[in-house]
C-alpha cells in the first residue's frame, strides 16, 4: 500500500484514482473545481480544492510525505509544467506527469518529472494492434520490442503437448499462461501440458516474431 497524491481530476484522473483505491492505496486528490471531486470524496483519504500552481497550496499538504505524486492535467500544459516543477522543488519523492505530445515529455522531464506517461496514446496503440487482426484477444506492451499477446493455438498444436509442438524453438515465443473457456486458467504451464481446442495462449515474444505467427493463424 502506498500514499498517493493525485492532482487534476479529469477523466484519466478519475479512472486512476478509482483503481488506486481499489488496490488499497491511500489517495489524496486535488482539483480547482469542487464538482470534479464530488463523486470521489467518499472513497479517498482526503480532498483539497485549490490551485496547485500556487506554491502555498502544495506546501500546505507536505508533498514530500507521499510515495508518488501524479500530475494528471491534460488540457493545460503550462499548469502541468509549473505543478511538476513545484512538486520537485518542494521535495516530492517521485513525480509522474501526464503528457499528450513528445515535446511535452521533454519539458516535463527537464522540469522535474521522474516519469512521463501517455495514457491516450498508449490505449490507442493497444487498440490498433488488437483490432488489426481477428486473432488477438488481448495485448500488453512490455517494451518497445516485446509484448504479451493472448492468441488462439494453431490447429496443428491442438492435441499435442507444448513440448511436442516445439513452440519455443519454431516460433521464438514463450507460453506464459493458458486461459480455458471454462475459466480454469494455468500460469507457467509445464511442457507436458496438452493444448486443447478453445484454449487462449498467453505468449511472450518479440513483436516481429509474434506478428509472423499471427499471419499463419
Amino acid at each position: 500500500m502506498k500514499s498517493v497524491l493525485l492532482i487534476g481530476m479529469g477523466r484519466f484522473g478519475h479512472h486512476l484514482c478509482k483503481n488506486l483505491v481499489e488496490l488499497g492505496n491511500d489517495v489524496m486528490i486535488i482539483d480547482s473545481d469542487e464538482k470534479s471531486v464530488e463523486d470521489l470524496t467518499p472513497i479517498v483519504t482526503s480532498v483539497l480544492i485549490g490551485d496547485c500552481t500556487n506554491p502555498e497550496v502544495l506546501k500546505s499538504i507536505g508533498v514530500g510525505n507521499y510515495d508518488i505524486c501524479f500530475v494528471c492535467i491534460g488540457s493545460n500544459f503550462q499548469s502541468s509544467l509549473e505543478i511538476t516543477s513545484l512538486l520537485k522543488d518542494l521535495g516530492a519523492k517521485y513525480v509522474v506527469s501526464k503528457a499528450s505530445r513528445d515535446i511535452h515529455k521533454k519539458f516535463l522531464l527537464r522540469n522535474g518529472a521522474d516519469e512521463v506517461i501517455y495514457p491516450d496514446r498508449d490505449i490507442a496503440e493497444k487498440t490498433a494492434r488488437r483490432f488489426s487482426t481477428d486473432n488477438v484477444f488481448d495485448y500488453i506492451e512490455l517494451t518497445h520490442d516485446y509484448s504479451v499477446y493472448e492468441i488462439p493455438p494453431l490447429d496443428k498444436w491442438v492435441g499435442k503437448t507444448i513440448s511436442e509442438s516445439n513452440i519455443r524453438a519454431n516460433y521464438n515465443i514463450s507460453i506464459l499462461g493458458i486461459k480455458h473457456p471454462a475459466g480454469d486458467d494455468i500460469m507457467l504451464p509445464p511442457a507436458s501440458y496438452k493444448i486443447e481446442e478453445g484454449d487462449h495462449l498467453m505468449v511472450l515474444g518479440n513483436n516481429v516474431d509474434v506478428e509472423k505467427l499471427l499471419k499463419t493463424l
